[in-house]
This record gives structure tokens, C-alpha cells and sequence, in this order.
């Protein structure tokens, strides 16, 4: 099987981003206090860091169990930000939709 930790790589540091504008933009608006929107952006900025983080360490890996492993690692934390970030527009969504 693909090793997939450069595609997390890469995907995981520009939803890092996306998530950063989001916390950002909503602290310029003041808006921040009405919803949980800036904790699951909060949220998943964490994990995608920590996913960034792994899939880093399962490239740079000299064993194959632990990238692996690292790979695997990642994936899940990818995973779990991306659930945050869905959260995120679904909150911005029903909040432009009232």
C-alpha cells in the first residue's frame, strides 16, 4: 500500500490554516462568544498540528514499524480535525441560514 503521510502533510497544514482564519476572523468580528464555533476551530487546529506533526515523523522515519505506526497516528488525528472542521461549517451555516 501508498504510503499517504505526504498527502496528510499537506492537506493537514493548509486546513491548519483554514482553521487559523476562522478563529481569527471570528475574534475581528467579535463573534467568537455566541457560538462553539472558535472551540471546534480551536479544536481542530490542535489535532491537525499534532496530525502535521506524525505524518512529519512517519516521513522522516528509519524504521518502517514506527512510520507506520506515525502514519497510522496521523491519519486518525486527520481524521478527528476534519470531523471539527465539518462542525465548523455546519455551525457557520445554520447561524447564515437564521
Amino acid at each position: 500500500m501508498e504510503k499517504k503521510s505526504t498527502h496528510i502533510l499537506n492537506a493537514s497544514t493548509n486546513l491548519l490554516g483554514f482553521s487559523m482564519i476562522i478563529i481569527t476572523s471570528l475574534k475581528i468580528t467579535k463573534t467568537s462568544h455566541h457560538t462553539f464555533l472558535d472551540e471546534f476551530a480551536g479544536i481542530a487546529c490542535v489535532f491537525f498540528a499534532c496530525s502535521s506533526l506524525f505524518s512529519f515523523m512517519s516521513i522522516r522515519s528509519k524504521k518502517e514499524s514506527a512510520g507506520n505506526r506515525y502514519e497510522s497516528i496521523a491519519d486518525y488525528l486527520f481524521l478527528i480535525a476534519l470531523f471539527c472542521i465539518i462542525l465548523s461549517v455546519t455551525i457557520i451555516t445554520t447561524t447564515i441560514m437564521d
